[in-house]
């Protein structure tokens, strides 16, 4: 083989080489794109509070009703302020970047909190703390798939940075509608925690959002919980608000 034909043949790999990494390039920033489009269906990007009404069933026989205020603003900035039981009234849980504390009545000092954690039922804190997908994880389109007449796309969520809820989640979203459908959460190991459904989607704060969330054990059957949102509504808040020092000073 002549060198100019070598020469032709390797342009060729090359071109192509460069080409699927331009497709594949495109379909991860096409899939970062729908989660941020589903991200905002989900919760306004202005600052905004919601209440969140958590009924979890258990099959032991342990019932649980939670209720919580949310503060958001941004990613990064969250308040939870816990309502009932009143036994845990004036809990508070502030976000702050990566950093998650909690505020405890008669404690001098907040307690650092990993997002991971259990707060109540199949709830971790970070479902609550933390609104979005798009801060926390890069994500790449997995599949296309129809469900009940739908077209939805199946993306692959890998943390994209240390502390965060879960390490990988399973999202399919609506690619006509951009919204949420239905999430699976993995474990670092790679197993299947729980799943997530998005239901009964209503008029909050001027958009359709999913007004309930059902979260589902994976390895208990039977064991949930419902997350209801209401009263969802933007406003202006301080970033003061989002502080320790301020937290502290409420509790005083």
């Amino acid at each position: 083989m002549n060198t100019s034909r070598c020469k032709a043949l390797l342009g060729l790999v090359i071109a192509l080489l460069n080409a699927h990494l331009l497709v594949a390039r495109a379909a991860e920033l096409d899939a970062n794109a729908l989660v941020a489009a589903a991200d905002a269906i989900r919760f306004p990007a202005e600052p905004f509070q919601v209440q969140v009404r958590v009924s979890s069933i258990s099959t032991r026989g342990k019932n649980e009703l939670h209720e919580y205020q949310v503060l958001q603003k941004g990613y990064d900035n969250s308040i939870v302020r816990t309502l009932l039981p009143v036994s845990e009234k004036g809990q508070v849980m502030l976000l702050k970047g990566a950093d998650l504390w909690v505020f405890l009545p008669q404690v001098s000092q907040p307690v650092r909190l990993p997002l991971s954690q259990r707060l109540t039922g199949q709830v971790a804190n970070g479902d609550l703390a933390r609104a979005n997908f798009g801060g926390d994880y890069q994500a790449t389109l997995v599949k296309e798939e129809d469900i009940n007449g739908e077209r939805y796309a199946q993306m692959e969520l890998i943390a994209a940075r240390r502390g965060v809820t879960y390490q990988r989640v399973l999202y399919w979203v609506s690619l006509s509608t951009h919204r949420p459908y239905r999430a699976e959460f993995y474990t670092v190991s790679k197993r299947l925690m729980k799943t997530g459904v998005y239901q009964n989607f209503i008029d909050m704060g001027g958009t359709l959002r999913p007004s309930r969330l059902v979260l589902s054990d994976a390895l208990h059957k039977g064991e949930e919980s419902v997350l209801e949102y209401s009263g969802l509504k933007t406003r202006a808040i301080p970033d003061k608000v989002f502080t320790k020092e301020f937290l502290r000073k409420l509790q005083n």
